[in-house]
């Protein structure tokens, strides 16, 4: 056999087609080729090979055994190409899987019931599995397969993963709803060392996320109590002396009142991540349209 390089996939079209119709005109007709486009083909594929692939028969043409020993493995090629054709259109009602999320309990509270109304809306199919937030296991999940998405903050997030931006958050100073603190004009220097509240839903310590913002102010912060989820934050303000700083997407509560400041923490992202890999997936893709959807970039300017 000559150099394997000088066949090009024509030809090998040509080769299947022969084999099908076991005809040169009626091969030549389903290519929408000449019969002598055909045959030069075939004149090149003899060549390469070294043998006649095909000879005439009362019926038409038959293969030589030399041609059966090649159909399997140029059937093979074809389906090796095909793998590599961009995927069929996505459609969502047809979608029938689950999805794993994780999500702290803010982004349940505030992201996934617009999601889920979407996804009820057009893929009724698909179920969604929502895990508690985990930022020490985030990438090992992503890499297993056990976690599709998770919806958090991008400090929680490692750097192997890619992320896309939501929206932007903002903090509210908040107390009980009977403190005399209330809808009061204070600084931040009239706050810094009244005790404080912080949620750190991933680790158990007492550093907040506004910490670095009472620093550049020349404060530091009295934290007396570390929660792990931002709806236990409100009852233990309710019933204490304590004020928080919390989203302002999960207010207004009855069991808390903001406290006007002249001046506020820095806005932060709310994101998704994901691990490298899903990033071509359709269903991953398309979830992340409907996140997109359901946080316009304009609501998120209002903030």
């Amino acid at each position: 056999m000559n150099d394997i390089s000088l066949i090009d996939l024509k030809q090998l079209r040509v080769f299947k087609a022969l084999l099908k119709e076991r005809n040169v005109t009626r091969a030549a007709a389903q290519m929408g080729l000449t019969q002598q486009a055909v045959s030069a083909q075939l004149s090149k594929l003899r060549d390469t090979f070294q043998d006649h692939l095909f000879l005439r028969s009362a019926q038409g043409i038959i293969p030589t055994p030399l041609a059966e020993q090649l159909e399997p493995r140029v059937n093979a090629v074809f389906e090796s190409l095909a793998a590599l054709a961009p995927p069929d259109r996505f459609d969502p009602a047809e979608v029938q899987t689950t999805f794993a999320i994780s999500a702290t309990d803010y982004a349940v509270a505030v992201i996934l019931p617009r999601l889920m109304a979407k996804v009820r809306a057009q893929a009724p199919g698909l179920k969604l599995i929502i895990r508690d937030f985990e930022s020490d296991r985030l990438y090992p999940l992503l890499t297993s397969g056990d976690l599709d998405l998770a919806l958090t903050f991008p400090a929680f997030v490692p750097n192997n993963c890619q992320t896309k931006w939501l929206f932007s958050e903002h903090h509210i100073c908040v107390t009980r709803s009977d403190s005399p603190l209330q809808n009061r004009q204070l600084s931040i220097g009239d706050i810094a060392d009244l005790p404080q509240i912080i949620v750190s839903p991933t680790r158990a310590n007492l550093i907040g996320s506004a910490d670095d913002w009472f620093a550049s102010k020349g404060y530091s912060r009295n934290i007396v109590m570390s929660v792990p989820s931002f709806s236990a934050a409100p009852a233990c303000i309710a019933s204490t002396d304590c004020i928080a700083f919390l989203p302002s997407r999960i207010l207004p509560n009855p069991l808390v009142r903001p406290i006007l400041l002249d001046d506020s923490p820095p806005c932060f992202d709310v994101i998704a991540a994901w691990h490298p890999r899903s990033s071509r997936d359709p269903l991953h893709k398309w979830i992340l349209s409907l996140l997109q959807q359901a946080f316009p970039a304009q609501e998120s300017t209002k903030l």
